[in-house]
């Protein structure tokens, strides 16, 4: 069965628009669709990048197998607009998904990658839920003009999705009668983070606190009505913000006006204790060109470059852990090892260094120049990893054992002969450390990258960098049935 001209446009706007929105958001991403155009009709796959390859079983067992994906929707004409709630995301392991039912298309599904350093999934599956209303929408209006339009507002949704997430957590914890008016409140941040005083970027915290609930704050200053800072001004906000610079100070603010200054936390019960915010509260941490945006102790997203994103900003070392289980170390060694490497690569991110971790699982342990230690260091304790993470910053790498998670030595020179698989984008200690790990294979080097990329190279190649993807056609070809697709 072909599908009309339309029906295909509708289909390649709404998903380009949706994977260009989320690449921007949380970096390079790719969404599917599984559907059902009219009630009765074959359910269809929308896949070009194939996200969706590797969970057959699971899809068939779903959507083939069983009626399971049908239970609890309500039929069509039932639906006065569309229908989300009754629609269950579909459990697959490293993707987010959302479904529903509306007039225009009897039945959606639709997914994206579930990035391992992603905040919260809440942002992107209100994003799914725009594309599930667009797609609806579209289906139903012969308006071509009105798919452009349709794009464009995925593809810009990041505010909005975030706004929609917040919205909807907030009414959940508090109830739907709120005075805080989030979309002015995301827009200051924006502007505040983009704004520095004598050279220097915001640092800091800023608390937005319902505006009934502000007189449960213990606050350590209490400004006077006549004179508290709006917060659309962003320069004078700025200037605020350096009272509480680097402190367990915060910054209160009811949405619209700076109220005053209180100690930080969040309110573990009902009621806030002292130095604690009531339920419900959002807090902005400032960190130089970058921040985090949370609601009630829990990471939203991060904001850096004026826009917001899905990234938590913690280094991702999953392909290192991965990379480990082949090693033969015990669970001890391992989660020991791996626990050691992430606080000293956390370390190089926070002070902004570069560096590079020779990780031997050779016994003995390969022989490389460097300085030695006079007997290993064992990796146990703070002191000693401060120590370890300031080696780190001298020229060269550091070489550890695996097995024994001890400091051989630093300052280690990483070299080989030269290789195809070499990268002149990237700089000298990355293209050292495929070198090296080609011409020993065994060896496992992380590299982190003063600009705060993190690669884990071994056998000549980065397992971080992310896989190249077949490209989006600039038409889709009818999108096969479910049973085509399972083959």
């Amino acid at each position: 069965m072909s599908l009309d001209r339309h029906h295909m446009l509708c289909l390649h706007t709404v998903l380009e628009g949706l994977r260009l929105g989320l690449c921007e958001f949380s970096g390079p991403s790719r969404a599917a669709l599984i559907y059902a155009g009219r009630p009765g009709d074959s359910l269809r796959v929308v896949d070009p990048q194939n996200l969706l390859r590797g969970h057959e079983p699971r899809i068939r067992e779903y959507f083939v197998d069983s009626e399971e994906w049908r239970e609890g929707l309500p039929a069509p004409e039932l639906v006065s607009f569309f229908d989300q709630f009754h629609a269950r995301r579909l459990g697959l392991a490293g993707l987010v998904s959302l479904g529903g039912r509306s007039r225009g298309v009897a039945y959606q599904m639709w997914f994206t990658e579930q990035h391992p350093d992603l905040c919260s999934p809440g942002p992107t599956r209100r994003w799914l839920e725009l594309a599930l209303r667009q797609l609806s929408t579209s289906m139903t209006s012969p308006d071509i003009l009105a798919l452009d339009a349709a794009s464009n507002t995925l593809q810009e949704m990041a505010p909005h999705a975030v706004h929609d997430f917040i919205m909807d957590e907030r009414a959940r914890a508090i109830g739907p009668d709120t005075r805080l008016r989030v979309f002015n409140i995301l827009s200051a941040i924006i502007q505040i983070s983009k704004t520095p005083e004598e050279g220097a970027w915001a640092r800091g915290r800023l608390a937005f606190v319902e505006p009934a609930r502000l007189s449960r704050i213990h606050y350590l200053a209490k400004l006077p009505k006549a004179e508290r800072p709006r917060l659309d001004h962003g320069k004078h906000v700025r200037k605020m913000l350096l009272s509480v610079e680097r402190t367990q100070r915060i910054l209160i603010s009811d949405g619209e006006h700076i109220i005053g200054m209180a100690q930080g936390g969040m309110a573990q019960g009902p009621q806030p204790g002292q130095g604690e915010l009531p339920p419900g509260s959002l807090c902005a941490l400032f960190n130089g060109r970058h921040g985090m945006l949370s609601l009630d102790g829990s990471p939203v997203c991060s904001f850096s470059d004026g826009a917001y994103h899905s990234t938590n900003r913690r280094p991702n070392l999953v392909t290192l852990e991965e990379a480990l289980l082949e090693w033969p170390l015990d669970d001890m060694q391992r989660s020991t090892l791996f626990a050691t490497v992430s606080r000293l690569v956390a370390i190089a991110g926070e002070q902004k260094y570069g560096c590079a971790l020779i990780i031997d699982p050779y016994t003995p342990l390969l022989s490389l120049s460097g300085h030695a230690l006079e007997s290993p260091m064992p990796l146990v304790g703070e002191e000693r990893l401060a120590l370890a993470a300031g080696l780190a910053k001298v020229d060269g790498a550091l070489h550890l054992s695996a097995a024994r998670n001890q400091l051989c030595s630093f300052a280690c020179l990483m070299d080989g002969p030269s290789f195809p698989g070499e990268d002149r984008a990237r700089g000298a200690r990355y293209n050292s450390a495929l070198r090296f790990t080609h011409s020993h294979p065994e060896l496992i080097v992380v590299v982190v990258s003063s600009d705060r990329p993190v690669s884990v190279v071994q056998k000549g190649m980065d397992l971080s960098k992310p896989p190249v993807w077949p490209p989006v056609p600039s038409q889709l070809r009818t999108p096969p049935t479910i049973e085509e697709w399972l083959g």
